[in-house]
């Protein structure tokens, strides 16, 4: 018999590759849908399985309809994705951020408990939970130290997955990733930004690309190889809590100068530092250690840096140029 697996946050982009994956795999995919915007499913007809996957009504803060989820897709997986993943957005929505990031979080745990003890629960943590970073290279054993709400109600869900854990015997893991991107970036996100803009200098759309803190480092890795850490971790004997980076950072600086050469342009005569883009609180570094998922996972990232940019700005080019 095939398995099932149920995702939150299924129109985003780690979902959307997640849905591939497991679609491949043979699963029978499920996802909660909070029915609030238009267009939420472009990533997933982007992936051409909009089709494939079986969407139930639900809300993150709505116990009663994950409980409903859980009992309609019978999951053997539960894939909590669904979030507010904006960090910037944290300081301007801090409460909702709270309730959906970690209360949101802890609902998908009760409904598993309820529900189904034996199902394998997968919990989105972040690398942003670590913010002012305590050790060279984050791993495992790294304290945290967040500095945004988003990462204040990351590290709630985080420790919440660690207790059920503890508590009801669950199989429950936490991927905490680093950044990755994706052509299925949403257009808020530095990465995106930066491709996106690219793409329209070099259509004679636009003239130049403002932006942030170009001196902060982060360590960036493709969704799409990410999403396979995730269903690694729920094959596992055991839950359990694992880094998943690359183990290189690189500079938003450097990002800007592979994006826009990689289409004949030189990013000093585009790029423009605006001040209204610094965050109240910065994360100035970050660098995962990924050592233990290549270990007992056997994960290794498959794509580099400059082919995750190359492949952002070539989708960017076919989006501006229709």
């Amino acid at each position: 018999m095939s398995r099932s697996a149920l995702i939150t946050g299924i129109t985003g982009q780690d979902g959307a590759y997640l849905s591939r994956l497991l679609l491949a795999k043979g699963y029978k995919v499920f996802g909660v849908l909070a029915r609030r915007s238009t267009n939420t499913l472009w990533r997933l007809r982007e992936l051409g399985i909009a089709d494939d996957v079986v969407l139930l009504d639900g809300d993150l803060n709505d116990l009663s309809s994950l409980i409903r989820a859980m009992e309609t897709s019978r999951p053997d997986e539960v894939y909590n994705l669904g979030a507010q993943s904006f960090v910037g957005s944290s300081w301007q929505q801090p409460i909702l951020t709270a309730q959906v990031d970690g209360i949101g979080a802890l609902n998908v745990l009760e409904a598993v408990r309820i529900c189904n003890r034996e199902a394998r629960f997968y919990q989105a943590s972040t690398s942003e939970m670590f913010g002012l970073i305590q050790a060279e290279k984050q791993d495992e054993s790294t304290p945290f130290y967040p500095r945004s709400p988003y990462g204040v109600a990351k590290l709630m869900a985080h420790w919440a997955t660690v207790n059920y854990r503890e508590s009801f015997g669950l199989h429950a893991s936490s991927g905490i990733l680093f950044n990755h991107e994706s052509p299925l970036r949403g257009i808020e996100f530095v990465t995106r930004k930066v491709t996106d803009a690219v793409a329209r200098i070099k259509l004679g759309k636009q003239s130049e690309l403002r932006i942030g803190n170009i001196d902060a480092k982060r360590d960036w890795g493709f969704a799409g190889d990410y999403v396979e850490a995730m269903w690694l971790m729920t094959q596992q004997p055991e839950g359990g809590d694992y880094v998943v980076a690359t183990g290189e950072t690189t500079t938003v600086r450097d990002m800007c100068n592979i994006a826009f050469a990689h289409v004949g342009l030189n990013a000093e005569d585009h790029v423009v530092v605006d001040e209204k883009f610094f965050r109240p609180a910065e994360v100035d570094v970050l660098l995962g250690n990924p050592a233990k998922a290549k270990r007992t996972l056997g994960w290794a990232p498959k794509t580099s840096l400059a082919e995750l940019i190359a492949m952002m700005v070539d989708a960017d080019l076919r989006r501006v140029g229709s």
